[in-house]
């Protein structure tokens, strides 16, 4: 069987194992994941996640700016596709809107401004975009059909928001990504929507080092428990899991054409 973590943070990772990093890739690969694309949230740090894609054949990066991480000034599109220019990176991102933790009209202004920014760039460079939405259905969607485009479509990553939501964005060309919450005994409602998603259109994730599935919860996430997901998302459909990763890895190539 092979697996792809479609959603890690390998550069958040603090091992306490002397192997450090290895550690957990090597504990992840005798899994069966076969591919980690470690995710861009701050261009401060871009070079920690770029090191890392180099150093191992199996993992890949995304570069953006995360909703949560608040800039000086908006760096220019010709900036940001300068950093898109290199053969490891996948897409743009991790992008979007967070609105659970933002209260000003300020806050949420300046995060439509970085999302919009990150859309036409994905759209300029026909690259998949790794979107992070948090109640901000709205606003996420009406900035992805006013900047993006079907050739640079993604991903609605760690997804925790209604069916509702997930069609529109199915509607617009994108996956859904589903992580460790779809274990967790309160995701009833979040299993439901699973269950309707098309197969060809679904990804699993960690976002390691967060959200550890069940039987994890509460432990530092690993992308080895991307299998974990993948069995809830296999069982909600009464599937095999060695189907499910077949499907989701095909859907992971079919995204990021680059890989």
């Amino acid at each position: 069987m092979k697996i792809v973590d479609s959603h890690c943070h390998l550069n958040m990772l603090k091992p306490e194992q002397a192997d450090g990093l290895n550690y957990i890739l090597r504990a992840a690969r005798e899994r069966g994941v076969a591919e980690f694309l470690c995710i861009g949230v701050d261009l401060d740090k871009w070079q920690e996640v770029r090191e890392i894609a180099e150093q191992h054949d199996d993992v890949y990066a995304t570069v953006g700016i995360h909703p949560l991480h608040p800039v000086d000034s908006l760096p220019s599109e010709e900036a940001l596709m300068t950093l898109a220019d290199h053969p490891k990176v996948l897409a743009i991102g991790e992008a979007g809107l967070d609105y659970f933790y933002t209260d000003s009209d300020e806050q949420r202004e300046a995060q439509k401004q970085v999302f919009g920014l990150q859309l036409r760039v994905a759209s300029k460079l026909n690259l998949p975009i790794v979107v992070h939405t948090r109640e901000a259905r709205e606003d996420t969607l009406e900035l992805i059909r006013a900047y993006g485009s079907t050739q640079s479509a993604g991903v609605l990553h760690c997804f925790t928001e209604n069916w509702e939501m997930a069609k529109a964005a199915l509607d617009l060309g994108y996956y859904i990504s589903f992580s460790g919450i779809l274990t967790f005994r309160n995701a009833d409602s979040l299993r439901e929507v699973a269950r309707k998603v098309p197969l060809d259109r679904v990804l699993v994730e960690t976002d390691s080092p967060y959200l550890a599935p069940v039987p994890y919860r509460g432990k530092t996430n690993e992308p080895q428990y991307v299998v974990e997901v993948a069995q809830c998302l296999a069982d909600l459909h009464q599937l095999p899991l060695a189907r499910m990763a077949e499907l989701t890895t095909t859907n992971y190539k079919a995204l990021f054409h680059r890989a």
